[in-house]
């Protein structure tokens, strides 16, 4: 059964949502919304005999703590999941989701080689110059973030929700995706990633990707909007040991229009490690 738990890591209270009692760690991240993104697939992943943990970075979702800038890059978020798996306790290879800027923060992870990352999926996630989309890109101009308030930011995280869930939602389920918004400190954590949102992060990748030779699966709801398929398509034509999974009909948070696809595709690629 899915739960809560939380950590310290650094003194900052983290949370995450994990599932199961045991097996291999799939650490799953995500981007510019929080852990609520995973919990469709948690429940399926664990049954498999998979460990899944969906952090919350710091300033986000549950977490404590709060973004700057300088803290909320690509590489440095990357850098942070260190302390987060020595706070877990765990040793050894860890397998990685990552979803939205949560895509580029797992494939750093693989490249920096901290850790040993066997496995990196990506679901939806940034790649080549496919980011910030205009919607986050407007947020790195220090002017308008300086005078961006929390009810502006729950704003444009309303529009961003609705159409990333790719389907009709209620106003309970939305409101339960934007929930940990209605803190300012959150809120600024928000602007502060978007603030540091630069392709340059994955740009710089490239040439490491070109030579990698670590399992990499792509899965990628088709009707995405904002992280178009045809980045996709590109990436598995060019990156070695990649291969690609289309959820039809199915927009930026495929776990919400397909878990039972979503599921079954992480699986599949994460238990052929064992």
């Amino acid at each position: 059964m899915t739960r809560r738990e939380t950590i310290d890591v650094g003194g900052v209270p983290i949370s995450y949502l994990t599932d199961g009692e045991g097996g291999p760690l799939v650490l799953l991240l995500h981007g510019t919304y929080w852990s609520r993104v995973w919990q469709p697939v948690l429940d399926g992943i664990a049954a498999k005999g998979l460990r899944p943990v969906a952090v919350d970075f710091p300033g986000f979702g549950r977490s404590g703590g709060e973004l700057t800038v300088s803290e909320a890059s690509v590489p440095r978020l990357s850098a942070w999941l260190i302390r987060f798996l020595q706070a877990l306790g765990h040793k050894g290879p860890v397998m990685v989701a990552g979803h939205d800027i949560g895509g580029g923060v797992a494939q750093h992870l693989m490249l920096a080689k901290d850790v040993e990352v066997p496995r990196v999926a990506v679901v939806n996630g940034i790649m080549y110059d496919s980011w910030p989309v205009p919607g986050v890109a407007r947020f790195r101009d220090p002017a308008v973030a300086a005078a961006t308030t929390k009810d502006d930011v729950l704003a444009a995280r309303r529009v961003s929700v609705v159409k990333a869930l790719g389907r009709q939602a209620s106003e309970a389920e939305i409101a339960e995706y934007l929930d940990p918004w209605t803190d300012p400190r959150v809120a600024r954590s928000w602007l502060a990633l978007a603030g540091a949102a630069d392709n340059r992060y994955t740009q710089e990748m490239l040439p490491a990707l070109l030579q990698s030779g670590t399992p990499k699966l792509l899965v990628w709801g088709e009707d995405d909007k904002f992280q178009t398929v045809d980045y996709a398509e590109r990436y598995v034509r060019e990156i070695p040991e990649t291969r690609l999974v289309r959820i039809k009909a199915a927009g930026h948070i495929p776990m919400e229009n397909d878990p039972k696809a979503v599921t079954g595709a992480l699986v599949e690629f994460f238990a052929a490690e064992r």
